[in-house]
């Protein structure tokens, strides 16, 4: 049996960037940081930041754009995938990004009230004064694959 999922709490490095690939259908991508802290054998506390790529197809995507900021909260859930594709100069270039199957937002940032402080990462972000609810963001439909004529020749991939 095998199996590929990925579960982070982490907050957004910088703003989703929302794209429609040729067939209409939406993709955002951003990155999401994860904070590891130990003490070492010398008893010094040491942290380790990690930078995460994330995808996100569909209706999912469209909400991230549109609640989703730099330095928010989020839970992701989803799998890893890496993709390659040949730069202009030849080289084969690989990315590895995690795809997002179900994506919870926290409290917006800069909104620490004491009851957030506790909330557990749940639904879309609310508009100011509404209480916390247990809504979720709705479930990915079936994330297509991406087919090499959607990877650019730069660089840069688009998502």
């Amino acid at each position: 049996m095998d199996l590929n999922k990925v579960m982070l709490v982490g907050r957004i490095v910088r703003d989703v960037d929302l794209r429609m690939i040729p067939s209409g259908q939406s993709v955002a991508s951003f990155s999401v940081a994860t904070n590891r802290v130990w003490t070492d054998k010398a008893g010094q506390k040491q942290e380790q930041t990690e930078f995460h790529n994330i995808v996100v197809w569909g209706r999912q995507a469209e909400l991230c754009n549109q609640y989703l900021t730099k330095g928010s909260t989020v839970l992701i859930e989803g799998r890893l995938q890496t993709r390659s594709w040949d730069a202009q100069n030849g080289e084969k270039k690989y990315r590895t990004e995690i795809v997002a199957e179900r994506v919870q937002f926290g409290p917006r940032p800069g909104t620490q009230s004491q009851s957030q402080e506790r909330m557990p990462i749940s639904g879309a972000s609310r508009p100011a004064g509404q209480q916390p609810e247990d809504a979720q963001l709705p479930a990915a439909e079936e994330l297509p694959e991406i087919t090499q004529d959607q990877i650019p020749e730069d660089d840069n991939p688009p998502f």
